[in-house]
């Protein structure tokens, strides 16, 4: 392949890059990247790749310095420029996806112009495959199986309010400044996303190389619980086979939208989320197949949750609840709650039972405006893709 990647970035900051490496005792690193990219030895940009990922596993991640992430981004665009030259586009994604994953952010740039190019190149390459019914979601809910699936009391108390088209101001009014959840209904007709994602080919096209972190097992409470890194196509692949709900594939709060820019561009970001003039937080994809559960928990900021594809179910307890909601005393689990809400113990955790909540089965194309500290239980009940807007007050 005649083409190459152009990296200007990199080109301008490597002598000074290579230094600082040099200053942290990264001389075996410097030595094997200078042969990668003068000599254009794989061997050479493979061992720098390796030095640079085991730096980043050294410690705790908060630990890891910031110039051996960006040696692994410039290990990652050695490694995806040999890879592309030779023809292996989907190895050269999977670097490249790698570095924008795991990599600092001095090279960020170059990492997505890399990204860009090589797709572009591998989506003239593929052949689509053209199958009769390729859409992810193809079959209603059966309504009395997902009511035996849900936590006790479901949808049999109070109901989250729904509001078709709500104006911003009486968002801001009604339910911002109060504190109190809303569902908002008619306000995403317009986003390409809505017809896009839920057919199979438009995902793995604009997507299926790109390797993605994912979550494996019933949530992140369980002991079972682990993560991995998967092509999309592989895990679209799980979502259409869930032949074992007990151990589900979830992609779960990844800033995928950072990461591949055309599924970005399907969405847009609510009016909503700029009431109170605060700053608008990384945008998180929960992707995943029916059964996936997100266990009680709470989040810092405001939070509209944008239901693209599929349907969820979400009950919420108000802030004020924490005490009764048994949250766990560690530092890293503090905004999580004890209590199984689909196998409650009420003898460990009695305050439980007669404690209000509101749920909701949220619809494809609906928003649900959850507040700051409200504890919410989320479950999918079919295949779903869902986007989260976190946004924090201007005094946070």
């Amino acid at each position: 392949m005649a083409d190459k990647l152009e990296t200007p970035t990199l080109d301008a900051e490597s002598a000074t890059l290579l230094h600082a490496i040099s200053e942290h005792g990264g001389y075996a690193f410097v030595s094997m990247a200078t042969l990668a990219a003068e000599a254009g030895d794989p061997r050479a940009a493979e061992a720098a790749l390796e030095m640079a990922w085991e730096q980043l596993h050294s410690g705790p991640w908060h630990s890891v310095l910031p110039v051996w992430r960006d040696a692994y981004s410039m290990a990652c665009l050695h490694v995806a420029r040999l890879h592309f030259s030779n023809g292996e586009l989907s190895e050269a994604l999977r670097v490249l996806d790698m570095g924008l994953i795991m990599g600092g952010s001095l090279l960020r740039k170059d990492l997505d112009s890399a990204v860009e190019k090589v797709s572009a190149v591998a989506r003239d390459s593929t052949v689509s495959d053209q199958s009769s019914d390729r859409r992810l979601v193809r079959h209603e809910l059966d309504q009395e199986k997902v009511l035996r699936s849900l936590p006790i009391k479901s949808l049999s108390c109070k109901i989250v309010v729904k509001r078709p088209a709500l104006s911003l101001e009486g968002f801001l009014r009604e339910y911002f400044l109060s504190g109190s959840p809303v569902i908002i209904s008619d306000c995403m007709a317009h986003w390409p996303a809505r017809t896009k994602w839920n057919d199979l080919d438009y995902l793995k096209r604009v997507a299926g190389d790109r390797t993605v972190p994912v979550e494996v097992g019933k949530n992140y409470l369980c002991s079972q619980w682990k993560q991995e890194l998967i092509t999309f196509s592989q895990f679209l692949a799980r979502i259409e086979a869930n032949n074992c709900s007990d151990n589900p594939t979830y992609l779960a709060q990844h800033p995928l939208f950072d990461q591949i820019s055309e599924l970005r561009k399907d969405i847009c970001v609510p009016d909503y989320c700029f009431a109170g003039g605060g700053e608008l937080r990384p945008l998180n994809a929960w992707f995943g197949p029916a059964g996936t559960v997100t266990p009680l928990h709470h989040d810092p900021h405001h939070n509209i949750l944008a239901q693209v594809v599929g349907k969820k179910y979400i009950r919420l307890y108000s802030a004020s609840a924490s005490e009764e909601l048994y949250p766990y005393t560690e530092t890293m689990l503090k905004n999580s709650s004890q209590v199984d809400l689909d196998n409650i113990d009420e003898t460990q955790f009695p305050k439980v039972h007669d404690l209000e909540f509101q749920d909701c089965i949220l619809e494809e194309g609906e928003m649900l405006y959850i507040p700051p500290k409200w504890w919410h239980y989320v479950r999918s009940l079919t295949p779903s893709l869902s986007v989260s807007f976190w946004w924090s007050d201007i005094q946070n």
